[in-house]
């Protein structure tokens, strides 16, 4: 088996026009061909590159990873030593996926990187994650390493990118039992030494994944007397200091491969990374939304998991003398499940597209003048991929949870137990609206996007852009809903009151969501027409949903919001 040669709808995504101009920018014009043997000569062959990679990873996650996660989910992680010791299964995946090459992705090849852009690299974690949920968060934390390829300095960039690159692991150290969401909070300590010229920490970190990684970035306050996020630093700690203690490894409902730590910082030798003051306001906010990308990659990766094993139980399974599929309520779940997962996946490559054009804009300025054009353009990717990185995380692990809570539904009792790999699925999958900021903060995020009009900016661009005459219906649709959107946006905004705001950001950031989803469905059906069935469920399906929404908006107004305060 092979989870990227077994699923078409990958190499759709990966063939997608835009690429020309994702790739051309990550390899600057294929400028580097002459100087580097692994440098593609041209945009065929790069392609050629990405498509034998994500055949290797989807090998690997078929052949090991799956195979090895019901074992793994029962063994979990345990500490020894001041050290987190891996469950037999991931030391066997890591090591896989290690000998493959399949560390440091996206970063330079100068640093041992394969220097692909976000979306074949998002489209591994799609796959990693439809075999184990729990492994994709140890291998995925390499987006570490794209942190300090942007902010740090160039000796830590030659001492850390190279080792991730040959396979050691990372993780972000964020959370403390005080400091949740609200990372403003933080009070992990950060002193200077004048005389040894070194930082130290003191404190402790929570939940943190994988948090016995060889490379950790740590939020902590380097600035004493403050109290909100001015006064936040990042650091790189490397574990060869051993200088932190593992307290314990959280046993969780879900994910349970993966360790998640509580760390006491005693004295723990660290390097400032970047600039004093930004780490919460500039590098932990990229961090975050490289870590909430990657969450929706799980995310759609765990619903194709959850959907094809709900399809192949609804075909297996025989009730009154027929299998269930045959029966009405079955095979409409699944259908609808499949265009929830269609629309998911869309939606987290047209994220994708958005961050590599602005990334790639973005480094090239650090070596070069951007002319004027492409400083706009840098400025125009960098707001898609601002308020579509929220908008992603909420919708895609929305309807992740929807899927598997339908896919278990359809095993009916069997998918209670462990028999089946849906009762693990199931339990890995709740975890996606919770970390890196709830589904509610992702909202509140996203408004940003309804409020300045980029949301309904983009929305006309996808209806600026002709399609085929047969599918100009399914286009009228969306631009009814447009039009119900608009006016929603406005009687609330209207109000100019951010209370009364907020409280419809769910609602209203859901009404954008859906028409962007229909659109890239309807997109993706005038490039192949294999996406029909899923465009028009999926119409029916969003155009009710947001008609409620429009319903509830309308006849609402700003005292409404004390009725709901408890």
């Amino acid at each position: 088996m092979n989870y990227f040669n077994d699923n078409p709808i990958l190499t759709f995504h990966l063939t997608h026009p835009l690429m020309q101009k994702i790739v051309r920018l990550k390899e600057k014009n294929f400028k580097d061909t002459d100087k580097d043997i692994y440098a593609p000569r041209d945009f065929e062959d790069a392609m050629d590159n990405y498509k034998k990679i994500l055949s290797l990873v989807g090998e690997i996650s078929a052949e090991i990873i799956a195979p090895n996660a019901a074992d793994v989910d029962a063994e979990g992680p345990k500490i020894e030593n001041n050290r987190v010791i891996y469950a037999k299964g991931t030391k066997e995946n890591l090591d896989a996926i290690n000998k493959a090459g399949l560390m440091g992705m996206t970063l330079p090849r100068k640093y041992g990187g394969l220097n692909f852009p976000i979306i074949p690299y998002i489209m591994a974690a799609d796959i990693v994650s439809r075999a184990d949920a729990g492994f994709v968060n140890i291998w995925g934390l390499q987006d570490c390493a794209e942190t300090i390829y942007e902010f740090a300095n160039d000796s830590q960039k030659e001492k850390y990118l190279p080792r991730v690159s040959k396979g050691e692991t990372c993780s972000m150290a964020l959370t403390e039992p005080d400091a949740g969401s609200d990372l403003q909070a933080v009070k992990v300590e950060a002193t200077f030494d004048e005389e040894k010229k070194q930082w130290y920490l003191n404190g402790v970190k929570r939940f943190i994944t994988n948090g016995d990684g060889d490379i950790s970035l740590v939020l902590a306050r380097s600035e004493k007397g403050t109290k909100d996020g001015r006064g936040l630093s990042v650091f790189i700690y490397d574990k060869n200091s051993n200088a932190v203690k593992i307290r314990r490894i959280e046993n969780k409902l879900g994910i349970k491969g993966s360790p998640t730590c509580e760390l006491v910082y005693r004295n723990a030798p660290v390097e400032l990374v970047g600039s004093r003051r930004l780490g919460l306001i500039k590098y932990v906010m990229s961090l975050m939304n490289g870590a909430r990308l990657g969450i929706g990659a799980q995310s759609v990766g765990i619903a194709e998991a959850a959907y094809r094993e709900a399809l192949a139980y609804a075909k297996s399974r025989i009730q009154f003398n027929q299998p269930i599929i045959k029966f009405s309520p079955v095979y409409e779940m699944l259908t609808v499940m499949k265009a929830k997962l269609d629309a998911s996946r869309s939606l987290l490559y047209e994220t994708g597209r958005f961050v590599d054009i602005y990334k790639s804009y973005s480094h090239i300025s650090k070596e070069e003048t951007l002319s004027k054009e492409k400083r706009t353009e840098m400025k125009k990717y960098n707001r898609l991929a601002d308020v579509y990185t929220p908008l992603l995380k909420g919708m895609a692990s929305e309807y992740a949870n929807q899927i598997t809570y339908d896919a278990l539904q359809i095993h009916g009792g069997s998918g209670f137990m462990k028999d089946y790999e849906i009762e693990r699925i199931y339990r890995d999958v709740r975890i996606t609206t919770i970390y890196e900021g709830t589904t509610q903060l992702q909202m509140v995020a996203a408004i940003r996007g309804v409020t300045t009009g980029i949301y309904l900016n983009q929305i006309k661009e996808y209806e600026n852009i002709e399609i085929k005459h047969e599918l100009n219906t399914y286009k009228r649709i969306l631009v009814e809903m447009t039009e119900d959107y608009q006016s929603c946006t406005s009687t609330v905004t209207d109000e100019k009151e951010n209370e009364y705001i907020e409280f419809h950001s769910k609602r209203l950031v859901e009404m954008a969501g859906s028409i962007i989803m229909g659109y890239l469905l309807l997109l993706d059906t005038n490039r192949d027409h294999t996406f029909w069935k899923t465009l028009e469920v999926y119409l029916k399906l969003v155009r009710a949903e947001n008609k409620a929404r429009y319903e509830f908006i309308k006849h609402s107004n700003i005292n409404d919001i004390g009725k709901f305060k408890i």
